[in-house]
């Protein structure tokens, strides 16, 4: 997230002070998204300051105030700045009880809630057949804005209970920012039973603005591709390329730590900012994860540095697999990577027994693959 000297600037302030001193470029869609997210952030101020004066009054019969800020859908394309510009707008945001997830993971969560409460029933702790409310009631008493990144409907599970989940969390006030890459009539466009998620595009605009971020280029796959992706072999320079492609990437905000929730599990980013996530080798490949957890990082980041990846033989067979793993993830999900490592892709592994061997032919041929132009652009495949 962005350093706390967003919380004092507001988003229009902290933008130019990154345009001033070269960070990134301006641009006038940006501009104008970082305005409107500001007076956002004001409506919201005043509508707590209201809420927190009338609420005597409301014990008495007094009008209740008017309806709650209307919140924001940002859609473009990839690497337009939607990302940064929803984190500054985060990091500003005057409420307190507020939340900046991946939209599959706050799904996850949610259908988490919702089995415990209908366990909870069957085991007559409660008496409330309808799971939703008592979920959204919770949902709503822990964050009254919430911020999506990546807001995608791919699951039936997810498109069946949108509209009902949403349209209990916007009667309690909560105030949604999301990004997507798409508008919110594509959503779900080709999706099973699409007929049962079309209420929720009703609610999704009585309760927000749609705002098209129609940036005039890629910024981040400009950065990328003027400067090499993978670094061989690990010495000094090949660090300080990382870190120098890392904080160009960034627009030298502050890189800060976070958590994927993987069914009931915490998967740890150490470094994270502008929708790029940095690991070390170690941090992906010598811990017990696995393809689940692959997964959730590859949606929540379209960019993944790697650092620091060893020369692998029979001795470093399950790391050797994770990596396998890792590369098979990030490249059917088309991200974008950042490598060093000790050798090139094909002299990696140096095993000769069993079939790791067979398996890391593959993934050297997609490592190149993937520093490629054509990979890079988009345009692979």
């Amino acid at each position: 997230m962005p350093s706390r000297q967003v919380a004092q600037t507001g988003v229009r302030s902290h933008y130019d002070q990154l345009v001033s001193c070269g960070a990134i470029s301006a641009d006038p869609a940006q501009v104008a998204l970082a305005d409107r997210l500001d007076r956002l952030n004001a409506s919201i101020a005043a509508d707590r300051l209201a809420a927190k004066s009338s609420a005597l009054g409301w014990m008495f019969g007094r009008k209740r105030p008017a309806a709650a800020p209307r919140g924001l859908y940002i859609h473009g394309a990839v690497g337009r700045g939607k990302t940064m510009l929803m984190d500054f707008f985060f990091a500003a945001c005057p409420e307190a009880k507020k939340r900046r997830a991946h939209f599959h993971e706050f799904m996850t969560d949610a259908h988490e809630r919702i089995h415990a409460h209908r366990q909870a029933l069957k085991r007559g702790e409660t008496g409330q057949d309808d799971p939703i409310p008592p979920v959204a009631a919770a949902l709503a008493d822990e964050a009254r804005v919430i911020c999506f990144d990546e807001f995608s409907v791919t699951d039936i599970a997810d498109a069946m209970i949108l509209s009902r989940l949403f349209t209990a969390l916007f009667a309690r006030r909560v105030v949604l920012v999301a990004t997507s890459n798409v508008a919110p009539d594509d959503l779900y466009r080709d999706g099973l039973n699409r007929g049962l998620f079309l209420p929720f595009l009703k609610v999704l605009r009585e309760h927000t603005d749609v705002a098209n971020l129609d940036a005039d280029k890629d910024y981040r796959l400009d950065k990328l591709g003027r400067a090499p992706v993978w670094h061989a072999p690990l010495t000094l320079a090949a660090d300080r390329a990382m870190d120098d492609l890392f904080a160009t990437m960034t627009g030298g905000v502050k890189a800060e730590p976070a958590e994927i929730a993987v069914k009931g599990r915490a998967v740890c980013v150490p470094r994270q900012a502008m929708g790029i996530a940095r690991f070390d080798f170690s941090d992906l490949c010598d811990k017990p994860l696995g393809a689940a957890d692959y997964r959730a990082i590859a949606q929540r980041y379209k960019t993944v540095f790697i650092d620091r990846v060893p020369v692998l033989d029979e001795a470093k067979r399950n790391p050797a697999k994770r990596f396998i793993a890792l590369i098979d993830t990030l490249y059917d999900n088309g991200n974008r990577v950042a490598i060093s490592a000790e050798a090139e892709p094909e002299k990696l592994y140096v095993g000769k027994s069993g079939s790791e061997a067979f398996e890391f032919a593959r993934t050297a041929s997609r490592l190149v693959e993937m520093r490629s132009a054509q990979w890079l652009s988009g345009e692979a495949g």
